[in-house]
């Protein structure tokens, strides 16, 4: 089978526990390093999936490789490859299929609790396995519109778009591909955000709490979502 690309777009979110399941299933992958100056390929044909990680910049700024990258999400759809977006990525896939992005209500950081959407059930439980609501990992003050052709799979208390299904792709807002290095990592940013602690953002301390046993929680569900998604990979 033709690798999985995966675009990372700052060193601190590469594609983490998305690699490591790729890896279990004996699925080949080529990181694009495009916070490294690494330019997106100019087609998806050498590849059975695209998947696009986070990153702090919006899906809006006038950034060199982010028009390439949109092109590129429209040229997987075009050909049936399918393609995966964690929060930025996410985001890129909504503008790139006609949507928009924009400020959140509020920035959501840290644990939060995602349910799938009722108007998409039989949907959600495709992709969810029958998973109604889960504790997910959050940093962002963007949110992205439903394309056209996409349904909402997953929704939260503070953000109302958390995954979209399009086909065989997959949007999410929320981060599930998360690692207790990536958290900590992360957490050393926090003051750089400039908001207090609320009923949306939590504190280093809160998201450290129990941090093992919240992962791998999460890692199940993540496995159901990566589990569907790659029965759309395309094989040679």
């Amino acid at each position: 089978m033709k690798p999985i690309a995966i675009f990372r777009h700052s060193p601190g979110e590469g594609p983490a526990y998305f690699a490591t399941f790729l890896d279990r299933h004996s699925l080949p992958w080529t990181l694009f390093r495009v916070d490294d100056g690494v330019s997106p390929p100019p087609t998806p044909d050498d590849f059975s999936g695209l998947c696009f990680m986070g990153g702090p910049m919006s899906a809006n700024d006038v950034l060199p490789w982010i028009p390439l990258e949109l092109e590129l999400i429209r040229m997987a759809d075009a050909r049936g490859i399918p393609v995966i977006g964690h929060c930025l990525g996410g985001q890129l896939m909504a503008r790139a299929f006609g949507g928009t992005v924009a400020s959140n209500p509020v920035k959501e950081i840290g644990w939060g609790q995602v349910e799938a959407a009722d108007s998409a059930a039989q949907l959600a439980t495709e992709w969810l396995g029958g998973v109604q609501r889960f504790e997910a990992f959050h940093w962002h003050g963007e949110t992205f519109t439903l394309p056209q052709g996409a349904t909402r799979i997953l929704t939260s208390a503070h953000c109302v778009n958390q995954a979209f299904v399009r086909g065989p792709h997959l949007g999410m807002q929320c981060h599930v591909e998360m690692t207790d290095t990536m958290i900590r990592g992360w957490c050393r940013q926090w003051a750089a955000e400039g908001v207090p602690p609320s009923a949306s953002v939590q504190t280093p301390q809160q998201m450290e709490e129990n941090m093992d046993t919240r992962i791998a929680a999460m890692r199940a569900v993540a496995d159901r979502l990566y589990g569907r998604w790659i029965k759309g990979l395309v094989s040679p």
